[in-house]
């Protein structure tokens, strides 16, 4: 008998799928009402007190893309763990091998899903914490992120995600077709006029092509960064995730690339294959040495095409001279844009004198600050918007 001619079972196993789909969502995958629907129908043609066979099925349905299948796993095994209703069918046939594996960079998020509480809330409870969540936003908005407790970075990083992100676009030198345009197409033209002969001449033009511009972070995780580098990688995720030509790279004592970790859509695998590849990880600071593997190896490939370079970093080299200068101004003639974003700049009265700060400031066109969710969603207006033209503009507010 087909799934599609089923009807969908009610009772205590409607309930345990649809709980479980609910948890997948808080979790982070996308399940709708149909798969939930599919589910149901595909549970009765298979033997349901076959653990193996009901994950299989489950998976198949649920799971759409690869960075999900190790969630879904962790997933199942929490929550059909503790569901005392489905025991029978649970501990007859062990997991497969995949579902076995070490739990995956997310598994604490699938475990504050699956511990949600599902009571309903008084409207008078919920109208007073709407109240306050505006107020509470606000401060959110300007407390630094070294001051955060874990529950205030969570919602940091949900912001963060939220974030609209930069869309500013360069003109290239390549055309094509556009109605208002101001180029003329002459093949198209041509081909076209041969249809009638010459009679009737119908124009087309061509306009330039408008591509975003390549954003290049440069990410400082030595120790004395240690408080804001999370926070940072979610926000680089994130413009990642939205766009596809960024390129990432974290320094401390060596210069690691990390733009294929970044790209894996799930945020917590992400960072976790950031923490696995760089091996100097909350050390020590070697800015000059970083910037000058940067501009050897890597340069000519990622600064064509009119790149930003964000360059975040308090600036505290432990081997500040002549080279930092030299290398610094190496990168800021290579790119179109150069931005340091520097968590010091928090403070009122700061000034520039450590010897690394000052031989970095003058060559960057823009200093900013970057220590909480107000910065950043400054540095965001300031990518999106054009660039200053032909002057260096050192933005010094603390947001």
């Amino acid at each position: 008998m087909a799934i599609n001619h089923l009807s969908p079972p009610t009772g205590q196993m409607a309930d345990n799928v649809v709980g479980f789909a609910r948890a997948l969502r808080a979790a982070g995958i996308p399940v709708g009402p149909g798969a939930v629907i599919d589910a149901l129908n595909a549970l009765q043609v298979i033997e349901i007190g076959n653990r193996a066979d009901v994950f299989t099925t489950l998976e198949a349905i649920f799971v759409k893309r690869h960075e999900h299948a190790l969630i879904f796993a962790q997933a199942f095994d929490l929550f059909f763990r503790a569901a005392e209703e489905w025991k029978h069918m649970l501990d007859s046939v062990p997991l497969p091998d995949h579902a076995r594996k070490k739990p995956p960079p997310a598994s604490r998020r699938v475990q504050e899903a699956l511990s949600q509480p599902r009571t309903t809330e008084m409207p008078q409870a919920r109208e007073q914490e709407l109240r306050l969540s505006v107020s509470d936003k606000e401060v959110l908005q300007r407390k630094d992120f070294a001051q955060m407790s874990a529950a205030e970075i969570a919602q940091a990083t949900r912001a963060i995600a939220q974030m609209r992100l930069p869309q500013a676009e360069l003109r290239t030198r390549r055309y094509q077709p556009d109605v208002r345009g101001l180029r003329l197409d002459m093949r198209r033209t041509l081909r076209g006029s041969l249809r009638t002969g010459g009679d009737i001449i119908d124009l087309h033009r061509l306009g330039r092509i408008d591509k975003p511009a390549p954003i290049v972070a440069l990410l400082d995780i030595s120790g004395s960064m240690s408080e804001y580098t999370r926070l940072f990688l979610h926000f680089l995720h994130a413009i990642t995730d939205a766009r596809k030509r960024v390129s990432v790279f974290l320094f401390g004592t060596r210069l690691t690339n990390v733009t294929r970790s970044l790209r894996a859509r799930d945020p917590d695998e992400a960072l976790a294959s950031c923490s696995s590849t760089v091996e100097d990880w909350a050390g020590g600071t070697r800015i000059g040495t970083s910037l000058h593997t940067f501009n050897k190896l890597w340069g000519r490939r990622v600064l064509g095409q009119g790149a930003i370079v964000l360059l975040i970093s308090d600036g505290l080299e432990r081997e500040a001279d002549a080279r930092l200068a030299f290398e610094m101004d190496r990168l800021h003639r290579s790119c179109r844009r150069l931005i340091w974003l520097n968590p010091l700049l928090r403070f009122g009265g700061f000034e520039a004198k450590a010897q690394g700060i000052k031989m970095m400031l003058p060559h960057v066109d823009e200093f900013r600050p970057v220590h909480n969710l107000s910065s950043i969603e400054g540095l965001i207006a300031a990518l999106s918007a054009a660039p200053p033209p032909h002057h260096r503009s050192l933005i010094r507010s603390a947001a």
